[in-house]
């Protein structure tokens, strides 16, 4: 006769068993559909989007790069509004985040070091998507009863396009990915950097770490968009700045690995056996997939944000933006990427993610150097949350035929939103990465297509803009000007 209690365990243990099974079996099933995703859907979708806005626009983002950082210091208008410096650090600081660290060692790990330099074409490729949906943002956008201004990619593919149910179906993609995607990784990414430490206890620590996080998180919200803008423009310079130092002077610390480091870059890049061999896990598709997730040109994200400033011509706003994915990828990219390298230390798939950056960072700081990951990572992953939250909002708005939503719905979708980066401290690593990279990819999808059709505007805009400034002007947009009817539009008249 069996006793009760070991009736008991058995049942636990069934019960457990099961649980791991379900777990095991989502995170396959979202594998799957990110490897199909990606490649080659996406891959194709943003190569031909890339190259195509960077051959129409005769490779604004590289000609234009000086123009860019003069336009960035532009005050606004009108103090009371948004400036472009403001709106483009809204944008960094949802680009600027945990993928920055652990995404790029993700990357490296997983997929090789030549992961790196796919990062960078896609970064300069992408950044000409990025001028086009945030000039877009800006034309199209959008002036609410305060005379403040709004926008995104709903708006332009609603008002342009006369799709309101695909702009809907973008919205539900975008909260989708910056309410639980981008959430539950960001929280994920947070807590495994304290692995490092003799105190980590893998079922426990997790769970405090994203209480803590999600307390912190929902407090904040309850300060609404502008308190947001306040807060991102004083982290995040600091943040960035900080964590380049301390990467720069490991790299110099190991200046004498630094050729070699390049050769292996390049020379893992160009490994087509390599590549072609195992597709999914290639260097070629986690730069694309790492790059996307870090700088995020060419999702639809930042256009949200730029339809917020106040400029005199819609291109300023999308010139300032390619700022924004050269800072995210080839700035704090690539500093963790060479860190990491430079220093030599291991890697492999068993240390992916944070204890990879920790331990190229220790070679020089000792003890000292997890810690700064630690403290860099708290600061990426709180600035990523309110960012991402930032972006929601504007989505619901539309959701709600261009209303805010009441005060109790947004209580309750911030306290949902807030169990999300509780559920994302304890959740395996690859379903957080896969949901992140499908429901991002869903809105990419949706994105660089629309941009594609309606690039010709964003285009003629640019032409415009030079051709003022080689008059000696402070350009100025008119919708007419471009062939555009200027009663459709909220601004530009």
């Amino acid at each position: 006769m069996i006793a009760t209690n070991e009736i008991r365990c058995y049942y636990v243990d069934v019960c457990t068993n099961n649980s791991k099974m379900r777990i095991f079996m989502i995170t396959e099933i979202l594998s799957k559909i990110d490897d199909v995703m990606y490649y080659p859907i996406l891959m194709i979708i943003m190569g031909i989007a890339g190259i195509y806005f960077t051959i129409r626009t005769k490779a604004v983002q590289i000609r234009l790069f000086p123009e860019s950082i003069r336009l960035l210091m532009e005050p606004p208008e009108d103090k009371k509004n948004v400036s472009s410096l403001q709106a483009m650090l809204v944008s960094t600081a949802s680009r600027v985040g945990t993928g920055n660290i652990v995404g790029v060692s993700t990357a490296i790990c997983l997929g090789g070091p030549g992961a790196c330099f796919w990062m960078w074409v896609m970064c300069i490729i992408g950044a000409s998507s990025a001028f086009i949906e945030s000039t877009l943002a800006q034309i199209y956008k959008r002036k609410n009863p305060d005379g403040e201004c709004y926008g995104g990619p709903a708006y332009y593919i609603e008002k342009a396009l006369r799709a309101p149910i695909i702009a809907s179906i973008f919205c539900v993609f975008l909260i989708a990915t910056y309410a639980v995607g981008f959430n539950l990784l960001c929280s994920y990414n947070l807590q495994s950097t304290f692995a490092t430490y003799s105190f980590y206890n893998p079922k426990v620590t997790p769970i405090i770490i994203g209480s803590i996080l999600a307390v912190l998180t929902g407090y904040c919200l309850l300060g609404g968009g502008k308190r947001i803008v306040k807060l991102t423009s004083l982290i995040v310079p600091v943040m960035g700045i900080s964590y380049v130092i301390i990467s720069l002077i490991v790299i110099i610390y190991n200046i004498k690995s630094v050729p070699s480091m390049f050769m292996l870059i390049f020379k893992d890049a160009f490994n087509f056996k390599a590549i072609f061999g195992g597709i999914s896990g290639s260097c070629m598709v986690y730069g694309i997939k790492r790059g996307l997730y870090s700088n995020e040109a060419g999702v639809g994200s930042a256009p949200n944000a730029s339809a917020t400033a106040k400029v005199s011509h819609p291109a300023k706003q999308g010139l300032v933006q390619t700022l924004s994915v050269y800072i995210d990828t080839l700035l704090l990219c690539t500093a963790t990427a060479l860190m990491c390298l430079a220093s030599g230390v291991e890697r492999s798939e068993a240390v992916n993610g944070a204890p990879y950056v920790q331990n190229a960072i220790s070679t020089v700081f000792g003890k000292v150097g997890p810690t700064f990951i630690t403290v860099a990572m708290i600061l990426f992953a709180f600035t990523t949350l309110l960012g991402n939250l930032y972006y929601v909002d504007n989505a619901l708005i539309f959701l709600n035929k261009k209303r805010h939503p009441s005060q109790l719905f947004m209580r309750c979708f911030h306290l949902a939103c807030a169990g999300v980066v509780l559920l994302g401290a304890v959740i395996p690593m690859n379903a957080a990465w896969a949901a992140a990279d499908i429901t991002m990819g869903g809105m990419t999808i949706i994105n660089l297509p629309v941009c594609m059709i309606l690039g010709k505007v964003a285009i003629n805009s640019l032409k415009d803009y030079e051709k003022q400034r080689k008059e000696g002007k402070n350009p100025t947009f008119k919708a007419r000007d471009i062939g555009l009817d200027e009663n459709e539009l909220d601004f530009w008249k």
